[in-house]
């Protein structure tokens, strides 16, 4: 230990403090950055995204489809956190669910609760169960912190631990460009902007999620066959070299975690 350098000992003496627990799955992993100081940014970059990007109208049908779906979501994940005890980790939450007008195949969520659906994932989702799987998986990532995960990774990666204070002051522009592309906001090209892992693990909770709000689990892979067909059949890009599991492998994962899903399905009196 007296070898590696003050910011790399540092960083690792941060890691092991810091590591907390993923909901469901149980995953162990390293968030350094306050939550509130995300959803601070969250909300900053969120006001800007609806400013560039106004949402369709309230009384527009697939917006009615987009928050009646979200809002069912978001009331079982805040009863399961709060059935076991993690409601805080949700506490300040304030749910929002708007559908802007863009022809990308992409969805995200912020902290606190701000997703935001293209409108050109529709026709991909074409049912409320389809858009369920959408909405839980991105809703996911945010329960599971992955963009704070990957932003740890990041600046780490970028300042050694010199935290997310030092980073925003000294290189702004930098860090907030790591938070949009933490959460997914940074292209409007993809809804696939995390890592592999964190994808295979939004899939998981994103199946529990909606089976939780009475959405049948197994539509997940009809969904993720039209996703595959939408992107010309995904085998343009070997697996290890994605960001993303390949299509087939995605769907195989999903097959073997069905059963759990469903028995969460059946626990929702579904």
């Amino acid at each position: 230990m007296r070898f590696l350098k003050p910011a790399v000992l540092t960083a690792i003496v941060i890691g092991l403090v810091a590591c907390s627990k993923v909901p469901i799955s149980g995953r162990r992993q390293m968030n350094l950055l306050p939550e509130s100081q995300l959803m601070s940014m969250s909300l900053t970059q969120y006001g800007a995204f609806l400013q560039e990007n106004p949402p369709m109208s309230d009384t527009n049908e697939d917006t009615k489809r987009v928050k009646r779906v979200g809002e069912r979501i978001a009331a079982a994940v805040e009863k399961y956190m709060n059935d076991e005890g993690m409601g805080n980790k949700i506490k300040n939450y304030k749910w929002e669910f708007n559908l802007v007008n863009d022809n990308a195949i992409n969805a995200w969520c912020m902290p606190g609760g701000k997703v935001v659906v293209y409108t050109g994932i529709m026709p991909v989702a074409q049912t409320d169960e389809g858009l369920a799987v959408v909405m839980g998986h991105e809703i996911a990532h945010a329960i599971a912190r992955h963009g704070n995960e990957r932003m740890s990774q990041g600046l780490v990666a970028a300042a050694g631990a010199a935290g997310l204070a030092v980073a925003l002051k000294e290189k702004p522009a930098e860090t907030q460009a790591l938070f949009l592309g933490a959460y997914g906001a940074a292209s409007s090209t993809s809804i696939l902007a995390f890592g592999r892992n964190h994808e295979s693990e939004a899939d998981k909770l994103g199946m529990v999620f909606m089976a939780m709000a009475g959405y049948q689990p197994k539509e997940a892979i009809p969904f993720w066959e039209r996703m595959k067909a939408a992107s010309g059949g995904g085998s343009g890009v070997p697996e290890f070299l994605s960001t993303h599991p390949n299509h087939d492998t995605r769907i195989a994962r999903i097959t073997e975690w069905l059963p759990v899903a469903e028995s969460y399905y059946a626990k929702a009196g579904n």
